[in-house]
């Protein structure tokens, strides 16, 4: 098979959640379990790094991955989706996966997925680890796909788990409360492992130290600490509490020689280090253009007051979501000013843009429906004049689709 065929065979054959939502979620590690034994259980050849956390988890393992690569480690990051390549999701010093392993791999291993029913993120995840493996990374940055207890990223024994942000995500899955939601987290804490916590919620807190006390793991909750921050190449005051985390994690991990000027470089240079895309990235001057891959209503909040700290004429926002978001907690978060541009991004899950116009009126969000991502975006560029600003958001897919 070509690389692109491969592709196709990984999309249709089997369940993604990204796609297909809670069908493709497999809430069980024995498949995953039964198939890192069958590649040699690679995730034991290397150490690690697990991040969980409802936001925040991609932003924090990219900076995580920069820093250590400045200090001059060979490190593997995985995270979860991909915006525009499948190869995004396994890199080595930022560099992707090659086309040819992964071929190889699914070629290999083929008559195994069929045979078993794997989900597709099992065997992204096996590949990633045996990748890393077999080019002996010194470390890996492993992002938590879905959760964290029953994710198929929760076979590794780390050196330090980071569990960020905890909000309302993947509640039909998770749980419909945050101490539910933030107990599917805390499942990544290991026995006498450190786990920090980026940020301290006093509904969560409670939850983090039982399972914390109950594995004799050390618990640190990073913003209750005096330490020195930096600025990172990531933009978005949300980033802040990211930043603080991912510094306490770097200061707790033992066994690597990282230095300040590591942390300064790395938190600088985190998408030329990582190719990170899609955290309020910039895609255009006069208008200015910034998309933001937050989904859920606390991301989208952060996201939101960030706008608010923006200057321009008209506010222009290119909007589409998935079918399952919780939109009436979402909605009236957004600003009734803009002009809105509704879409559907192009995923079976993805809420039709006419659904979303007649949810939006609701709470005086005034706009036109488009046929597509492409449509609504080209539409707000040739609406919007030098000094207006351009939002795209509201779905990881729709910003994948302008990207």
């Amino acid at each position: 098979m070509t690389y692109q065929q491969t592709l196709d065979w990984m999309f249709s054959q089997l369940p993604m959640y990204q796609q297909k939502g809670k069908i493709a979620f497999n809430n069980k590690l024995d498949g995953i379990l039964e198939f890192s034994e069958c590649l040699g259980n690679p995730h034991e050849s290397f150490k690690s790094i697990h991040v969980a956390g409802t936001n925040g988890k991609g932003s924090s393992s990219h900076m995580l991955a920069s820093v250590l690569q400045e200090a001059g480690y060979k490190v593997g990051l995985y995270t979860s989706p991909h915006l525009k390549d499948f190869r995004e999701r396994i890199r080595i010093n930022g560099k992707p996966v090659p086309k040819n392993f992964v071929v190889k791999f699914i070629t290999e291993n083929k008559d195994f997925f069929e045979n078993r029913h794997l989900s597709f993120f099992e065997m992204t995840v096996g590949m990633a680890f045996k990748y890393f493996s077999e080019n002996q990374v010194d470390l890996a940055v492993v992002e938590v796909g879905l959760g964290g207890r029953l994710d198929s990223t929760n076979i590794i024994s780390p050196e330090i788990s980071l569990i960020t942000n905890i909000g309302f995500d993947h509640m039909d899955m998770l749980g419909d409360t945050l101490p539910k939601i933030a107990f599917e987290k805390a499942g990544i804490i290991k026995a006498n492992t450190p786990v920090v916590i980026s940020e301290y919620q006093e509904e969560t807190a409670p939850v983090f130290e039982q399972v914390a006390n109950e594995r004799k793991a050390k618990l640190i909750f990073a913003d209750q600490l005096k330490i020195e921050t930096f600025k990172s190449s990531l933009s978005g005051k949300y980033q802040i509490k990211n930043i603080k985390g991912v510094i306490t994690v770097l200061n707790e991990l033992s066994g690597f020689d990282i230095t300040k000027k590591h942390i300064l470089n790395g938190l600088m240079n985190v998408i030329e280090n990582t190719g990170l895309l899609g955290r309020w990235q910039k895609l255009g001057e006069e208008p200015k253009i910034i998309c933001d891959t937050a989904h859920n209503r606390e991301g989208l909040q952060l996201v939101l007051d960030q706008l608010k700290e923006e200057k321009y004429d008209t506010l222009h926002i290119v909007l589409g979501f998935v079918k399952e978001k919780d939109l009436k907690s979402i909605l009236p978060m957004f600003p009734t000013d803009a002009a809105y541009y509704f879409c559907q991004p192009k995923i079976s899950r993805g809420l039709p843009a006419n659904l979303l116009k007649e949810m939006a009126m609701e709470y005086n969000l005034i706009g036109q429906v488009f046929k597509d991502v492409p449509a609504a975006y080209t539409a707000a560029k040739q609406a919007a004049t030098k000094s207006d600003f351009i939002f795209v958001g509201g779905s990881t897919f729709v910003v994948a689709e302008v990207l």
